[in-house]
C-alpha cells in the first residue's frame, strides 16, 4: 500500500523482503524492529530517511522547532492518508489493509520521532538513540521495558540516548519494542471493527490514525528536550 511522504506526493513502500522461517512471535518481533530501523530511520528506496526530511525542512527554515511543527504536521497528514486508505475496502478489504497500515504507521512515526530526535541534537546513528526513538513509540510503557532489560530508567529518554549501553540491553529493549509493538496490533484492529462501512471506514480510519500519530509525537517532544538543556537535566 502507498503512503505518502512528506512533500504530499505518493510513495511505494520499499518492496518487503522474501519471507524466511523465525520462531514465531518473536521472530516477528525482531522483524518488525529490523523494518522499523532500516526503513523508518535510514530510509530506502523512494521512502526518505528521518535526515533527509530533517535537512529538507532546514532548508526552508533554520528555526528548528518550527521545523519540527512541521514535520509532525506532515506526518500526521500522511498517517491520516494511510488510515482513509485502508478503510475505503470496508471487512472485504480490512484483512489485507490493515498489517499493511499497521507496518506503514509505525515506519512513519519511527521516522517522524528520529527526525525529532535529530532536531533537537541527537545523533540517530547511534544505537543509544535509536533504541529511545523506538521506545518512545509505546509511550508510558517504555518505563516497564526499560525495567525488564536490565535499564533503571532515569526519567525522559534523552538520559538513555546520552549513555553507552551494553550491547544486550539494546537488543533486549529493542526486542521488547517488537513485542509490545505487535500487541498493540490486535488493540488497532478491535478498534477499527467500526470500519466495515466503505468511505465511512475511510473517514473514522483517518481520524484514528492522525490522533495516534499527534500523541506519539507529543510523547516525542517531552522525551528528547534540546540536547543542551537534556545534559544539564542529566548532570543535576
Amino acid at each position: 500500500m502507498g503512503i505518502l511522504d512528506v512533500f504530499g506526493k505518493r510513495e511505494q513502500q520499499p518492496p518487503v523482503p522474501p519471507p524466511v522461517a523465525d520462531s514465531g512471535l518473536a521472530g516477528s518481533a525482531a522483524k518488525l524492529v529490523e523494518r522499523l530501523l532500516d526503513v523508518g530511520i535510514d530510509g530506502r528506496g523512494t521512502f526518505d530517511s528521518a535526515q533527509h526530511v530533517v535537512a529538507n525542512h532546514l532548508a526552508r527554515t533554520p528555526d528548528k522547532e518550527l521545523a519540527i511543527e512541521e514535520i509532525v504536521g506532515d506526518h500526521v497528514k500522511a498517517a491520516a492518508a494511510g488510515g482513509f486508505l485502508t478503510g475505503l475496502g470496508g471487512f472485504v478489504t480490512l484483512p489485507v489493509a490493515l498489517p499493511a497500515n499497521v507496518a506503514g504507521f509505525y515506519i512513519i512515526a519511527t521516522r517522524m520521532a528520529a527526525a525529532i530526535a535529530a532536531l533537537r541534537g541527537y545523533d540517530v546513528n547511534t544505537q543509544e538513540v535509536r533504541s529511545a526513538v523506538l521506545l518512545s513509540l509505546v509511550g508510558a510503557d517504555s518505563d516497564d521495558l526499560l525495567k525488564k532489560a536490565g535499564y533503571a530508567s532515569t526519567g525522559r529518554l534523552s538520559n538513555l540516548a546520552a549513555q553507552r549501553l551494553p550491547g544486550p540491553v539494546l537488543m533486549a529493549v529493542n526486542k521488547g519494542v517488537g513485542f509490545r509493538l505487535l500487541t498493540q496490533v490486535g488493540k488497532k484492529s478491535f478498534a477499527r471493527l467500526g470500519r466495515g462501512v466503505p468511505l465511512v471506514g475511510g473517514v473514522l480510519g483517518a481520524g484514528l490514525d492522525a490522533y495516534m500519530l499527534k500523541q506519539i509525537s507529543d510523547h516525542v517532544r517531552r522525551e528528547f528536550p534540546p540536547k543542551a538543556a537534556a545534559m544539564g537535566q542529566l548532570s543535576s
